[in-house]
């Protein structure tokens, strides 16, 4: 499934990933590929994603690789799921 992850200053993720879980408002919740559509508010935590990303060094920083998958730190957010892509859009 594809995955983008959008902040107010850029873009800083697009590409293929295996599952993605979220720090939903009425609790954390995971991804896979061939989820059923969903749109939901984010709270402070963490975007834990599960694949090889291929990032750029200007945003290496902002993920943590954790084994096999990499953290991302949000204070709140949205996120979309529709047809196999997600978009977040973080703050």
């Amino acid at each position: 499934m594809y995955l983008e992850i959008v902040t107010p200053e850029a873009t800083i993720f697009k590409g293929e990933v295996n599952s993605v879980s979220v720090p939903g408002v009425n609790g954390d919740f995971e991804m896979l590929n061939n989820h059923a559509a969903i749109v939901s508010i984010l709270k402070k935590g963490f975007v834990k994603i599960n694949g090889e990303l291929k990032l750029d060094d200007s945003n290496k920083t902002l993920f943590e690789q954790k084994g096999k998958g990499y953290w991302f730190a949000i204070d709140s957010g949205a996120i979309e799921m529709n047809a196999n892509k997600i978009i977040i859009l973080a703050d």
